[in-house]
């Protein structure tokens, strides 16, 4: 009886608990926290019969400040909450939970049944088992997570909650600085002389669904697989408030592998989208900090065309006006740089600032090097499709049998014979030489979308094409449908480019076979059927993943072009040694969605490139460019 107790709150919930705990406790109860906390008192009970006006916030500055743990317990409707249990300055408070649960399931706010008494009485004996555990020193099953009680069926459930980062209670961003930016490549041993990864993806299989996928309190909300694709793919519903729903994809050969793949991706996104591993705090011009930032015109801009349209988003960059800036680290120059907030996080500048940035170089990797090499990797990919594009480069053609590979072999038959397509693979690598593959799917029957576009970049020429293939692979039927109900709508843009403004409008065009004709650089002409020994070169393989980066490094280097990283890791990820960052490399083009949205302006390699490698006599002028919009999925 000497432990203490503070019972903070009123209703039939408070009486419940309260009537079987002061068997065990001293009970010092209490309508609200206008009176102090006593001291003495070992843990704190929040409990209330309808969710609090003001949510918890007047408990979490309280309880923070005394150091007391405590647990609440409140009725939403037709459910009961229960916990998380708060243990002040540790992360993962009552914030975090409401955050968490909001974002997952906005309905919450909305149900309209009232609970049941029996409901109730059930709610209350869970609270009173959780207070037993806490104060007996065992393990309180609120510890990091939130109870959901249907009050009308009684069913319960257990949700895990993540500590959120940008909470404004228990959140603790670090202040972003140029120490922290600084990035010492170490040692990374590959998993197997042909591994690509210094971690094995099974490693994350207890941890990934368990600490992410929650339907009411996760990062991802739900899940869904394809059973119509010709492959194994699985989307991960990932909700925002800032982006709304977002499904991100895993294709694969297994489900299994398919679902860990998709939130890996969607975890990428969620790091991608805002800052959550540090705060910003340098909001100057680009004049007053130029000596050590980024000029944004090297990384691409629109034209001042393009500025001057009728209601465009975006103002031109100015020198002299104040933007946020978040500190990167080059890679070839070895020292921090100022970036552009807007140029590492994709919605830093949604719908103001100068550009639109996309996901464009933001990988996720089992370590900081492995994550930087794969956002080279995928700069390189769409960079060498907009080349390509830009310049209807008549880049060779691949004969996907020379690979020699099983797999490959696999994948193009099964795509001829299931969803009635041929395979065309292009060797689009650039002067950089990162095998980069053009893969392009041609219907055989009329009436479906007629051409589906892809690309991959790899070290290994025979995974990037099978990633190209992937990735068209899992988005057919989804175009297919689309362009069943849509066909209306996407006719007039063969006519008007500017009707291409969605990420999706690029692929819907040519699915139409009247625009076959802007890829005859491609399948036109007679030109022989290279092999894959033909046109790449065998690089001796190394037994460290940091060795491969180093050396693409050092290219980019003699290139006169820079890599930088802005790690985007956030202690979401960083929980299971999952790292994200954003790789820029300053004159490669960035993925632009919308026509109105290209960005050339800065960017002369388009220009100069085609001429280096044997595909025009002389430097390109900016009016040789194609006008069209690109095909890009």
């Amino acid at each position: 009886m000497n432990t203490i107790i503070s019972v903070v709150g009123e209703g039939l919930l408070a009486d419940f608990v309260c009537g079987k705990l002061l068997d065990c406790y001293q009970i010092v109860r209490q309508t609200d926290f206008t009176s102090d906390i006593p001291k003495a008192a070992e843990l704190v009970v929040v409990l209330h019969d309808e969710w609090p006006s003001s949510g918890y916030s007047e408990a979490e500055e309280t309880l923070q400040q005394v150091g007391i743990p405590w647990m609440r317990g409140f009725i939403s409707m037709d459910e009961g909450i229960i916990g998380p249990l708060v243990r002040p300055g540790v992360p993962g408070c009552s914030e975090c939970a409401d955050n968490r649960r909001f974002t997952a399931s906005p309905g919450d706010t909305q149900r309209a049944v009232r609970s049941s008494p029996a409901g109730l009485w059930h709610a209350a004996h869970l609270l009173i088992a959780e207070t037993h555990r806490v104060l007996r020193g065992s393990r309180a099953h609120t510890e990091e997570h939130m109870y959901i009680v249907n009050l009308q069926t009684l069913n319960s459930s257990l949700h895990f909650i993540l500590p959120d980062p940008l909470c404004p209670v228990c959140g603790r961003l670090p202040d972003d600085s140029s120490a922290a930016a600084n990035i010492s490549l170490k040692p990374r041993p590959k998993l197997s002389a042909d591994s690509y990864r210094c971690r094995p993806i099974d490693d994350l299989k207890q941890h990934l669904a368990k600490d992410y996928m929650d339907s009411r309190t996760g990062v991802f909300n739900d899940k869904m697989l394809d059973l119509v694709s010709p492959f194994a793919g699985v989307g991960a519903n990932l909700p925002s408030f800032l982006m709304g729903d977002e499904i991100t994809g895993g294709r694969s050969f297994s489900y299994a592998e398919s679902e860990l793949t998709a939130i890996l991706e969607g975890l990428e996104r969620h790091c991608g989208i805002a800052p959550r591993g540090k705060r910003t705090v340098i909001y100057d011009s680009y004049n007053r900090v130029a000596d050590h930032a980024l000029d944004p015109i090297k990384v691409g801009l629109y034209s001042k065309k393009q500025y001057a349209q009728p209601n465009f988003a975006f103002e031109p960059f100015d020198h002299d006006l104040p933007i946020d800036w978040i500190w990167g680290y080059s890679l070839v120059r070895k020292c921090p740089i100022l970036v552009p907030e807007s140029f590492a996080y994709y919605s830093s500048g949604f719908g103001s600032g100068f550009v639109q940035e996309g996901s464009n170089g933001c990988a996720i990797g089992g370590s900081l090097e492995e994550a930087i090499l794969y956002g080279i990797l995928e700069v390189a990919e769409r960079d060498s499709f907009l080349m390509t594009w830009y310049a209807q480069l008549p880049i060779p053609r691949l004969d996907p049998y020379s690979a020699n590979d099983q797999e490959l072999r696999l994948m193009v038959e099964r795509l001829r014979a299931v969803a009635g397509y041929d395979i065309h693979l292009f060797n689009m690598t650039m002067e950089n030489g990162i095998p980069s593959i053009w893969a392009l799917a041609k219907s055989v029957s009329p009436g479906k979308m007629n051409l589906i576009c892809a690309a991959g970049a790899h070290l290994d020429p025979v995974r990037a094409a099978k990633s190209a293939i992937h990735e068209l692979a899992g988005r057919m039927i989804f175009l297919q449908e689309k362009l069943e109900t849509d066909r209306e709508q996407v006719m007039p843009m063969l006519d008007d480019p500017f009707l291409v403004s969605q990420m999706e409008d690029h692929a819907m065009l040519y699915g139409l076979p009247q625009a076959e004709e802007r890829l005859q650089f491609l399948l036109g002409g007679q030109r022989p059927l290279r092999t894959f020994d033909e046109e790449f070169k065998i690089k001796a393989s190394h037994a460290d993943l940091t060795d491969d980066l180093k050396d693409m490094i050092e290219v980019f280097r003699r290139l006169n072009l820079d890599v930088i990283a802005v790690d985007q890791s956030s202690q979401e990820t960083l929980r299971n040694g999952l790292h994200c960052v954003k790789v820029l490399i300053p004159g490669m083009l960035p993925m632009t969605f919308g026509h109105h949205l290209q960005r050339l302006t800065g960017l002369k390699r388009v220009l100069r490139v085609p001429a280096e490698l044997g595909y025009a006599k002389k430097p390109l002028t900016a009016r040789q460019l194609n006008p069209h919009p690109h095909p890009f999925l």
